[in-house]
Parts: structure tokens; C-alpha cells; sequence
């Protein structure tokens, strides 16, 4: 930077112009990392830069000690003082230290949170007493956001309290970091205040330098240690002699054969040597885990935030099943999303649940659902409660985000749940986004940091204040209140129980191999939980784990620690681009567009009028605000990218990408395709994509241009896209042989019976989709599906077993033009349960006759009591 300062001042436009790649380069090659010559101005400096860009990524000779940085908050430091603060830390370096660190010096609070929101390279933060509050820069945004977002860590603070408060700030923006705090005075006190819990380590002055380079050593290695991977590469380093049933284990039935010695070789000899069935030799059991795969989990916990971490090996579909199993028993009422993914309805249907179809607002025009409002599961909670039936209510199960990007305002919907049934179990399935953590605005969105934000609300004296108030006005949850729809409400602190459940595609957003899963946990009532979690973990996971697949769990846990913060906001940041870029380029915005906040999310849900994420005056503040406020935001790195304007459906502009240009994606609806930034991906991805894109739309310019007829096929080809549109068929109801109370206000059902019964042939029937006799049957209201029917696109059930069949489904089956639909074969016609078995008989064929409440009762095949069960009561004695 010298360098370049001199440069200018002497008008060396060319040392100048010189000085500044070299600096990019080294930032963008991140060869500054590896050697401290890449700051130097000689040609040492420029070799250490050119040598890393011509390095090959998949190379593995560069595995020299990683490198981060250490902020260090400290008062006023003159520039020779931070040059000598930095030296004695150096001075400190050892051949055995497992990393090297550079030290990053601010000298007040408003820069130190700059620098933990900017430098994606810091791991810990030394805060020494004595510091002033204010930058010396201008940095309005940032200021109110201080004051709007952490009043309650930085109002009326005093400056001795200054480096407890950026503690708590910092753990709130990058909860990963170290953050280690040197005081003169009062060590003993500081070290026993209750908000030290956000401090690792507290230092009486600067006496032990050795002692603080010690533990920011130990700080970043315990985030560095990855228990079940280390162990496995030691295994495969190891004579091995294997007599148990796994022949590729060591390889040699690879890499002796004279016929398959290629599949060896592509995959090289690791994978095999560190492959066994065995679970001695260090290599733990995920079943019943006690050693290294116990402390991967354990650390996995604690870094995604959550009590307890369990993996999952065989894919989220098996996860969600697993986290429905444990808490759903045989007649529980389960609210669900119609939208969600198949495994949780098939995870109904395994235990007996009654799904209370919750439907989510529709998007039309695009052929998908976005997500379900607040009020719609609040009527529907008040509506049991009306009718004697919120004992029953078991569990909220969600989606967030959605496929489609919509994120909940978490922390906002179970407040206000939880406000009528305290006790209920929610399951949020964020398959699509295991990185939430790791991003500040995602994280307050999340499951589990909506835990941990409302459980330090709750036990807070402010909140039993506003508490009280809200009793005082409004008493008690009184279902025949319409008022309370429109009502913020609040739970009582002393009865809410906060059980929540999350499942994440870990493979979907962070360096995992494929079906790689992870089940988060955060139960008040785990102790009586356990037990039932733990059979249906060994009900659903295999045996026969893949050892690599548990590896990459354990390795990604350490990559999102240590990284996930910057490689998460750089894929948000290539999302933002590449939405900038296609809606506002000339040509590309003739034919193609990406949906806009607005247009995914409507206007009454957006409180904060937030419209798109580059309109104009938007800053990151107002999208944070947004994100604060608003009952359902957008994902940035979901992008909808609509192609009917350019006549293309999303199946088949999907596979024109696919066989033409080699782009990948895995979701379409009717006129759009769904893209995704992730980790993986690079700007020259997205320039990539823009190239297709343009190269696209000037063919369609030509071809246009020339050929009337072909411009008057094409303007009535995106007509029948974008305005000829399917209506969306809502869920119809559960036929009255499969609900307990038919004239009952609330359309919960039994699932499972109409599952079994088409078991049996004689008990189904097919009719053609265009036939009259289909007709007939849905107009006298004896159309009732014995199957899921999922068409993809949109891919969610448009039928599940015992749904009377309407009209508008039927309307809109007819007018799909898709190829792939599970459950329906064109020849053969919709699988329906034939009338006659719809009659008084039905639960008796299926799962049982139908007795008063009160009384034994069958649901699912299993005879139990319909008594009144305690909230906490999770098993009962049953019998076949």
C-alpha cells in the first residue's frame, strides 16, 4: 500500500496501474494466504502471485498451513504501534503451529462490527479495554442500523462496557468467531458477568502473549478437527485384513480384476481403503455412536446452533420421516403444507397421522404455490380449539425456504402458535438451506435461530412486561375472537415449551456427498423424546452407512465454520448479479426475466414495501429491514427465471440447456425454470449463463424478424404460456368415510387407511382422465383417489389416498402437458377406490370401525385409547 501511495504521489501512473493488479490478483487468487511474498513489490512477490494462478485447483501438493486473521479492537493505535503489535505476534509463530494469523487492527466499536461483517478472513476477535465507540468515518447505515437492530446490546452503554457489548454484537452478526477479551482491571469480575457466556477467554492485561497465541491456536483447531474424517484416513493408512462381507474394502477385487480395473482408477485407491462394514478399529457406529462420529455430531450441534445433531445418510426424504416418527402418533392431528415434500406424507402414513392440510397462497400466473400465511394457520389452530381438538394438534410442519425461494418469518410464526397451543411440536424442513447459520440474514430466518432468539426473549423481564400487558387486553385465546387473526399474539413464558426440529439437505448447499443429511434438534422435552427418536432412527437408516458419505457430513460441518460466512455471501452476491444483470439488460429482458420479490411475494406480506433487491434507494439496510419485518422475504440465491415470453415451457427450455449448453438445473413449472447459486459456483458461471441467455434471445430476434408466420405461432405460443394458464386446485377434502367427525368444521383426515385399501386390487378401480365416467363420478362427489398423484412439474401432490377428486383437478390434470406424473399412467387412468367400498365398512376393510370419543377406538391398524393425552405424554400401549 506504500507502494501504491508513493506511486500516485509521484505521478508513476504505470507502477500505479502495476501495483493495483498485483493487489487484485493476490486477493482474488487468494495466494496471500500462503506466503507473505505475495505483498511484496519485487519480482519475488510477482512469481508468488503468478505461480498460484497457474495452479491447477485439483492439486494436491498446495497443503501448506492455513492461513486467517485476528481483529484486534484496541484505543487510537498509531501506525507504529499496530506494526509492533503485529510483530510480537509473529515473534510467537512455532514449526508445530497447525496455522498462521495476521493481525487486522480497528480502534473503535463501529469499525470492529465493519470488520466482522466485511472480512470474511477473520476466525477471532481480541478486544483490549479502552476503545471509543465511534468511527472516525461516515457510516450512516451502519449507525442505524446499530441502533434500530442491537439497541438492546449497544443503548446507553458505558465505555467500560464497551468489549462485553461487541461481544454480544459480533456473536450475533458471525457467531462462529473466537472472541477473546484482554481487560486491565477487574478481571475476576468480567470473567463471572453473565454475558461473558460470549467470550472464550478473558486476559488480565497482556502478561501472557504466548498464552493468547496459544488459544486463538486452539479456538480455530477445535473448529478445524474433524473427528470421523481424520480416523477414516487413518484407517485406510492401515494393514487391514478384512473377513467381512464388503469385497471392494482394501480393493483388491478392484484393482486384481482383469476387467474393472478402470473403475479403480478413476476412482483411485482412497475410496476403497477407506471403505468397511466394520464399525471397530476406531470406526464408530452411526446407529448407536460412541466415539469419533458422537463428538463429529456433537461439534456439528454447536456449530449450526442447535441442542442436538444427528446425520443422516440416507437423504433428507428419510430425515423428514425419521423427525414425523418421532413425535406423530396413530390419530395425531399434524398441520402441513399440501406443498411440502412427499416424505412427509408418506411419513403420515407410516405412523397414522391425520394431515390438516394448512393451503399456501397462490401464485398462478407461474404455476407454483408460494408459502403459507400466518393467519391461515392461526384460523386453523383457533377452528380445532372451537371444536375440542388442539389436544390433537401435534405438530406444525412447514417448508422453508421453498423450493420456489419463500422463506417464513420464523420466530414470528411459532410466537404466535405457540400463543395458542404451547406445546406444540414444530418441524421445519430446510432442505435447500443447510448454510442459514452462516449467513446473518438467513440465520434470523432459521429454525434454530428463531430458538435461540425466542427462548432469550422469554427469559427476559421485558418480555413478561409486554406479556402482561397483552393478557390485560386481550385475556385468554378466545377461538371465537375474529379480532385475534389480526392480532399479534404473544405466549405465555411460563407455559410455552419451544420444540422444534429441522431437517437439512446438507448436500443440497454445503460440500457433502450426495443424501448427506442433517437432523438439528432443539426440544425442551428431549428426556422423554429420546427414546422414541432413537427407534425411528433404526427404523429408517441403513445399516450399512457409506463410510465417505458420514465423512463429508464431518467435513462439511468444518468448511461452514471456517468459511461458510464468506462462500455463502459470495453466492448471494453472484444471485444479486446475475438478477441485476438479466432484468436489466436490453435485449436478454425481451424474452426472459427473473421474478422479482414483488412478483413472488404479494404486497400483503412485504410490510416493508420491499420490491425488488435493486430498486432504486435500496440499500443492504433496507433488505435487512425487510428481512426483519415482512412475513415472507425472498431467497436471492432462488431464482425463478421465467422463459415463456420467450415461448419456451420450462421443461423444454430446461432441456435445450441441458443438451446444447451443458447448464444444469432441477425444477420448471409451466413458463419458468428455477436456478440456484450456491458455493460451487463462480463468476464465470454466471457470465456463462448470461452468454446462453443473450445468444438466445438475438436467434429469437432474427428468427422473428424474418418470418411472419413464425412470429404470429410464437405470440400465440407465449400467449397460451403466460395467460392461458391453469387455475391451481386446492385441496378438496378427505372423503367422509376417512374423518371421525364428518360434519366437523376442520378437514383433518385419515390417510393411511386409503393407502392400504388400494393394496388390494378388488378394492380400486381406473378411469380414463377424459372420460365421461370420470365426470360422472366427481359430479356425484364419488371421485376419491387411492393414490398420491404428484406431477412434475410443480411437483406436489395434487391427490393423496382418501381425497374426493374435483373438478378443478381434473381441469387442471387435463391441461398438464408434462411427461413425468407419479401415481397416474395414462393408459391405464386415475387409481381410484371403487364407490362401494366408500360405505359404512370402510375403516373396517382398512384400519377399523369408527367409535364414539371416548371410547377405544382404531386408527391406522392400531387399537388405542382417544382419551385426552397430557401434551407430554408420547406413548401409549397399543395392540394389533
Amino acid at each position: 500500500m506504500s507502494g501504491l501511495k508513493e506511486a500516485l504521489a509521484r505521478s508513476d501512473y504505470s507502477s500505479f496501474s502495476r501495483i493495483t493488479n498485483r493487489i487484485a490478483k493476490a486477493i482474488i487468487t487468494g495466494s496471500y494466504r500462503r506466503s507473505a511474498n505475495a505483498w511484496k513489490l519485487g519480482e519475488e512477490g510477482e512469481k508468488e502471485v503468478n505461480d498460484r494462478l497457474l495452479k491447477d485447483y485439483f492439486d494436491t501438493g498446495d497443503l501448506t498451513k492455513p492461513y486467517f486473521e485476528v481483529l484486534l479492537v484496541t484505543d487510537d493505535p498509531t501506525p507504529e504501534q499496530v506494526r509492533q503489535g503485529r510483530n510480537e505476534l509473529r515473534q510467537l509463530r512455532r514449526p508445530e503451529d497447525p496455522f498462521v494469523y495476521e493481525t487486522v487492527t480497528v480502534p473503535s466499536f463501529e469499525e470492529a462490527v465493519l470488520a466482522a461483517v466485511m472480512n470474511a478472513d477473520l476466525q477471532a476477535v481480541i478486544i483490549k479495554d479502552n476503545f471509543r465507540f465511534k468511527s472516525q468515518f461516515d457510516a450512516p447505515l451502519l449507525r442505524t442500523y446499530l441502533e434500530q437492530h442491537m439497541s438492546q446490546e449497544c443503548g446507553s452503554l458505558e465505555p467500560k462496557d464497551y468489549g462485553v457489548a461487541l461481544a454480544r454484537v459480533i456473536r450475533k452478526i458471525r457467531p462462529e468467531l473466537d472472541v477473546y477479551l484482554i481487560v486491565d482491571s477487574s478481571v475476576e469480575k468480567v470473567a463471572s458477568h453473565l454475558d461473558s457466556k460470549n467470550i472464550r477467554r478473558i486476559f488480565y492485561g497482556i502478561e501472557d502473549l504466548m498464552e493468547i497465541h496459544l488459544a486463538l491456536m486452539e479456538g480455530v483447531n477445535q473448529r478445524y478437527d474433524t473427528p470421523y474424517f481424520n480416523n477414516l484416513k487413518n484407517y485406510a493408512r492401515r494393514p487391514i485384513g478384512t473377513f467381512h462381507a464388503l469385497p471392494v474394502a482394501r480393493g483388491k477385487s478392484v484393482f486384481n480384476s482383469h476387467w474393472i480395473r478402470d473403475f479403480g482408477h478413476f476412482y483411485g485407491a482412497n475410496i476403497f481403503l477407506a471403505e468397511s462394514s466394520a464399525t471397530t478399529g476406531g470406526l464408530d457406529s452411526l446407529l448407536e455412536p460412541t466415539g469419533n462420529i458422537k463428538v463429529a455430531q456433537e461439534k456439528a450441534a454447536r456449530a449450526f446452533g442447535c441442542q442436538h445433531l444427528f446425520f443422516g445418510t440416507n437423504g433428507t426424504s428419510t430425515s423428514n420421516k425419521i423427525a414425523v416418527q418421532t413425535i406423530v402418533r396413530p390419530g395425531d392431528i399434524v398441520l402441513v403444507d399440501r406443498n411440502c415434500h412427499k416424505s412427509h406424507h408418506y411419513g403420515l402414513v407410516i405412523c397414522g397421522g391425520q394431515p390438516l392440510y394448512v393451503e399456501a397462497y397462490p401464485l398462478t400466473q407461474y404455476s407454483m404455490y408460494g408459502a403459507v400465511p400466518l393467519k391461515t394457520i392461526k384460523k386453523t389452530l383457533l377452528d380445532l380449539k372451537a371444536e375440542g381438538k388442539l389436544d390433537r394438534a401435534r405438530m406444525l410442519l412447514l417448508t422453508n425456504c421453498t423450493f420456489d425461494g419463500h422463506i417464513y418469518n420464523v420466530q414470528r410464526f411459532m410466537e404466535e402458535v405457540l400463543a395458542i397451543k404451547p406445546d406444540i411440536v414444530f418441524l421445519w424442513d430446510e432442505a435447500w438451506s443447510a448454510y442459514s447459520r452462516f449467513s446473518h440474514f438467513h440465520r434470523m430466518r432459521s429454525a434454530m435461530g428463531a430458538c435461540e432468539a425466542l427462548r432469550e426473549r422469554y427469559a427476559s423481564d421485558s418480555y413478561r412486561a409486554e406479556y402482561a400487558e397483552f393478557k390485560k387486553k386481550h385475556g385468554k385465546i378466545d377461538p371465537k375472537n375474529a379480532n385475534l387473526l389480526d392480532t399479534h399474539l404473544l405466549p405465555d413464558p411460563d407455559a410455552v415449551k419451544i420444540r422444534v426440529y429441522a431437517t437439512t439437505s446438507t448436500h443440497k448447499s454445503l460440500s457433502c456427498f450426495r443424501q448427506g443429511s442433517y437432523i438439528m434438534v432443539n426440544d425442551d422435552c428431549w428426556e422423554s423424546t429420546e427414546a422414541s427418536f432413537k427407534e425411528a432412527f433404526f427404523a429408517h437408516t441403513s445399516t450399512s452407512p457409506n463410510l465417505q458419505l458420514i465423512a463429508s457430513l464431518d467435513v462439511a460441518r468444518r468448511q461452514a465454520e471456517l468459511e461458510g460466512y464468506e462462500l455463502v455471501g459470495r453466492a448471494i452476491e453472484l444471485a444479486l448479479t446475475l438478477r441485476r444483470e438479466v432484468n436489466r439488460h436490453p435485449l436478454i429482458s425481451k424474452y426472459f426475466s427473473i421474478a422479482t420479490n414483488a412478483q413472488m411475494v404479494p404486497a400483503e406480506y412485504r410490510a416493508s414495501g420491499l420490491e425488488d433487491f435493486h430498486a432504486e434507494g435500496v440499500s443492504w439496510k433496507t433488505i435487512y429491514d425487510a428481512w426483519t419485518t415482512d412475513e415472507f422475504v425472498l431467497d436471492p440465491t432462488r431464482i425463478t427465471l421465467l422463459c415463456g415470453s420467450a415461448g419456451f415451457d420450462g421443461t423444454a427450455f430446461k432441456g435445450l440447456l441441458a443438451s446444447k449448453f451443458d447448464i444444469q438445473l432441477n425444477k420448471t413449472s409451466r413458463n419458468s425454470i428455477l436456478l440456484q447459486t450456491n458455493i460451487n459456483n463462480t463468476r464465470s458461471d454466471i457470465a456463462y449463463l448470461i452468454k446462453v441467455l443473450a445468444d438466445i434471445s438475438r436467434e429469437l430476434d432474427r428468427k422473428l424478424a424474418r418470418d411472419y408466420d413464425e412470429k404470429a405461432a410464437f405470440d400465440a405460443r407465449v400467449k397460451s404460456l403466460i395467460t392461458d394458464v391453469p387455475d391451481l386446485p386446492n385441496f378438496s377434502r378427505f372423503h367422509d368415510a376417512f374423518r371421525e367427525n364428518p360434519r366437523g368444521k376442520t378437514n383433518e383426515g385419515d390417510m393411511r387407511t386409503p393407502f392400504f385399501l388400494a393394496y388390494d386390487a378388488e378394492n380400486c378401480t381406473h378411469v380414463k382422465l377424459n372420460s365421461k365416467e370420470i365426470d360422472d363420478l366427481v359430479r356425484s362427489g364419488q371421485a376419491v383417489s387411492a393414490k398420491f398423484v404428484i406431477p412434475y412439474p410443480p411437483g406436489f401432490p395434487i391427490m393423496v389416498p382418501g381425497q374426493v377428486i374435483t373438478k378443478e383437478t381434473i381441469e387442471f390434470m387435463r391441461k398438464l402437458d408434462v411427461k413425468e406424473i407419479h401415481g397416474y399412467h395414462a393408459a391405464s387412468g386415475l387409481e381410484l377406490i371403487k364407490p362401494e367400498k366408500l360405505g359404512t365398512n370402510v375403516r373396517k376393510n382398512g384400519s377399523g370401525s369408527r367409535r364414539k370419543n371416548g371410547s377405544a377406538s382404531r386408527r391406522g391398524g392400531l387399537v388405542h385409547s382417544s382419551r385426552k393425552r397430557s401434551p407430554n405424554h408420547h406413548r401409549r400401549k397399543v395392540t394389533v
